[in-house]
């Protein structure tokens, strides 16, 4: 028989400490679960909590989208087997191949061990943990059903991933192409196509019209392309500079919607996003306000999305229903506004609006996987007219000078 000294939090969030004896740690631990009590740490009396860092290092960091999908699936299945989650978090600090994973998680053990909240723990690292992790926790904690809705920020999480995953596929063999191609086209424009043109000046050629304009081209690039580039960087950093402002923003958010071709995916991507974010942070028991709140936080990139959101939030505040606010905005599709209205009338909201997530997440599928056929041989065909045009360009005034030869 020991005593051990615990840390637990019961279902209305009261974190309190105390002691118990039991024969081992596991009679310890289920003694406790069986009160309702969830378990933040135990250890035995006589010795220091395992796993945690005596000593505080940096925080922060790069931390990728499928390390933190990995972190909260083996979060969900320690905590759900009945590991403290002190413990578990120690453990993964310890074998998280992420250095910088690994500093935070040490952080937040530390935290959580002197008696603080899992969810306050999270706020302190944002570029870590975003506002949805950190509200989906606090959910989690409150009802006392953490390792579900961990496993509903790994389904979260993961969905997104396979966006951006697919997004990258589909862009990757086209981008690879244009850069490999516009290497070629440059080589030609600043080392053949000067030599074919002192050639065609030592014979006084009047060139055709489409010659001319390749040699003037290349003669353009190679005495001021030192300058062009300089201009194209500095234009770059410009233009990043205003979309960060707020106007600037605002403003390339709205040429990013009336883009052709792009405009609808970007708009269905945010509207997509924000479906899946919202049924995710309902469905863990978050309030319909905060949950827009969180919503507001993770469109920073979109003021449109996130002005829109920040409206409708007013709305449903002074009284108005969820449909009918997100439709004032004129901002969402009817679509979205008329399904909202069906969850409110059935009672059944969050479902719908997964029903909805599907369904925008089936149409960027569709429009990357038609994107992926198309552009293919377009690019092809476009990068071989721009070869040939240069190539012919380069032919034909050797064809002139064949003939006077001839003659």
């Amino acid at each position: 028989m020991g005593r051990y000294i615990y840390t637990v939090q019961d279902a209305q969030g009261t974190v309190t400490t105390g002691a118990i004896d039991a024969d081992d740690e596991d009679g310890a631990v289920q003694t406790l679960q069986t009160k309702g009590l969830f378990i933040l740490s135990i250890q035995s009396g006589d010795v220091k909590s395992k796993g945690i860092l005596n000593f505080s290092r940096p925080t922060g960091g790069k931390v990728s989208g499928r390390e933190m999908v990995f972190f909260g699936e083996q979060m969900a299945t320690l905590i759900g087997g009945g590991i403290p989650l002190v413990r578990a978090l120690s453990l993964l600090s310890e074998h998280a191949e992420n250095k910088n994973l690994g500093v935070v998680l040490s952080a937040v053990t530390k935290e959580v061990s002197a008696g603080g909240a899992f969810h306050k723990a999270l706020e302190k690292h944002p570029k870590v943990f975003s506002d949805i992790w950190v509200s989906l926790v606090q959910a989690g904690e409150v009802s006392g059903q953490l390792p579900a809705v961990l496993r509903q920020i790994t389904a979260y999480s993961e969905s997104q991933e396979n966006i951006k995953s697919k997004i990258i596929t589909a862009i990757s063999y086209p981008a690879v192409l244009m850069v490999m191609s516009m290497g070629v086209l440059t080589y030609f424009v600043i080392y053949i196509v000067p030599v074919f043109a002192g050639i065609f000046k030592d014979f006084d050629l009047k060139l055709p019209l489409i010659t001319q304009m390749v040699v003037n081209f290349s003669g353009v690039i190679t005495h001021y392309g030192v300058f062009l580039l300089v201009a194209a960087i500095g234009g770059i950093f410009s233009f990043r500079a205003y979309i960060a402002t707020t106007p600037g923003r605002l403003t390339w958010n709205h040429i990013q919607f009336k883009m052709p071709i792009f405009g609808n995916l970007i708009r269905s991507m945010q509207t997509e996003r924000m479906l899946t974010t919202m049924s995710t942070l309902i469905r863990s028991g978050v309030s319909i306000l905060n949950a827009i709140s969180v919503l507001e936080g993770s469109f920073k990139k979109n003021l449109i999305f996130q002005n829109a959101l920040k409206k409708a939030k007013n709305d449903i505040a002074s009284g108005k229903s969820i449909s009918e606010s997100f439709k004032k905005t004129g901002i969402f599709p009817g679509i979205v506004t008329e399904m909202m209205w069906m969850g409110e009338e059935s009672g059944k909201l969050p479902d719908i609006i997964v029903v909805l997530s599907k369904y925008y997440q089936e149409q960027i599928d569709q429009f990357l996987r038609r994107f992926s056929s198309m552009i293919d041989p377009i690019l092809v065909v476009g990068i071989g007219a721009i070869i040939g045009v240069i190539v012919m360009s380069i032919f034909m005034p050797i064809f002139q000078l064949s003939q006077i030869g001839a003659r």
